[in-house]
């Protein structure tokens, strides 16, 4: 088992080409929940994923319902939230193999059904000033702590 990524309905193309192109280099398995808020063989996506979307190991799923029901025949044991109202460091939690880091909507996150299903919570610590990371580079720096420290 290993760390994946998942990208909850993901309405901006250039990071989810971003994100396909991190997964593809790192070797992650990168699950996109629908609806996106853009075709996913979008000129823009494309243009930022290059030839990577077609070496990243791409796993689409039509709905949180479905995605929920098949997360575990994906080898994922725990989904880890990212977000700017969690409690806990990223670099203060114990990542486990089977842990999927999960991203939610550039615009809006996820709704609270879907925070409350999850089993924890993550943030990077930021200025007091600042809202929020692109949600490409925030994925990058926690991927990148949860393959070095994972149990």
């Amino acid at each position: 088992m290993t760390i994946s990524l998942a990208l909850f309905e993901p309405d901006i193309p250039q990071n989810t080409g971003s994100l396909m192109r991190l997964a593809a280099c790192l070797g992650v398995d990168l699950h996109i929940i629908e609806p996106c808020g853009f075709v996913l063989d979008s000129k823009e996506l494309k243009r930022v994923a290059m030839d990577y979307g077609n070496i990243a190991n791409i796993h689409r799923h039509i709905s949180w319902q479905n995605f929920l029901a098949d997360f575990a025949d994906c080898g994922i044991s725990r989904l880890i939230l990212l977000s700017t109202k969690a409690d806990t460091i990223y670099t203060d939690f114990s990542f486990q193999n089977g842990d999927c880091l999960l991203l939610g909507r550039e615009s809006s996150g996820v709704p609270d059904a879907v925070a409350n299903s999850v089993h924890a919570m993550v943030k990077i610590k930021m200025h007091s000033t600042a809202r929020s990371l692109n949600v490409a580079l925030a994925a990058a720096m926690v991927l990148g702590e949860a393959i070095k420290t994972a149990t």
